[in-house]
């Protein structure tokens, strides 16, 4: 079995609560720049380093393990993993579960992130996506009302063209409180009057042919029956 890269895990003065004994393995792993495929002490050797029974040490591994910070490989051990950033908050957003507020500051963020997507469509757009992103257009075209399918298929199709699979899967996982803030809160177009609207196939013409200032700006009016809401919290 591999040695600890340093001998910083101190003894502690008694039996410790699960979580401290967590915190200090975090700080452990940290102090010694511990990456993805480094081999970690084991079970046994942290219980007898910090001084304290398996089972603390054993809950306080199966944290880590639940935040997909370690993992077990055969004839390997415990090893340092490399995290999956939003597994913890795919298993939270459950539109059931959030208070009205939660549910409106996330909805909000879907405004924050989209009003500063300019500069990576324009720095990331082909001719592929433009061709996929007019096709989407031309479907709608003829539509008295978008559906939540089709809103979707276009914001997705741009929330891909950024070329960010985090932002991108981030965006899949806020859909479902999308929908439900949209029509328990946010569906108020009919009762906003906004001038000068901007379709999604006006998008589309500026992504083409525009500038990313222009974009922003598209953005912002394309949103704004959104953002002419919030002073209503």
């Amino acid at each position: 079995m591999t040695e600890p890269k340093s001998n910083t895990l101190e003894p502690l003065e008694s039996l410790s609560m699960t979580d401290r004994v967590e915190n200090i393995l975090r700080e452990y792993f940290t102090e010694n720049g511990f990456k993805p495929g480094d081999s970690l002490p084991n079970e046994i050797e942290i219980s007898q380093k910090l001084n304290v029974s398996r089972n603390v040490v054993r809950e306080a591994l199966s944290r880590l393990r639940m935040l997909g910070m370690i993992e077990t490989r055969p004839r390997r051990g415990m090893i340092m993993a490399q995290p999956d950033l939003l597994a913890g908050i795919e298993k939270v957003l459950n539109p059931l579960l959030l208070s009205q507020d939660n549910l409106k500051d996330i909805f909000e963020l879907r405004l924050i992130l989209e009003m500063g997507i300019s500069e990576f469509l324009f720095a990331r757009k082909t001719e592929k996506d433009l061709d996929e992103l007019e096709a989407i257009v031309k479907r709608q075209k003829d539509l008295t009302v978008v559906s939540k399918e089709e809103e979707v298929a276009f914001h997705g199709k741009l929330y891909e063209m950024t070329g960010n699979d985090t932002f991108q899967r981030f965006q899949t996982l806020l859909m479902p409180i999308f929908e439900h803030v949209f029509t328990g809160y946010y569906n108020q177009e009919t009762h906003v009057d906004i001038p000068n609207r901007v379709t999604h196939h006006d998008l589309f013409m500026l992504l083409k042919h525009g500038t990313q200032e222009e974009f922003r700006k598209g953005m912002y009016t394309h949103l704004a029956v959104y953002f002419a809401t919030i002073t209503d919290r």
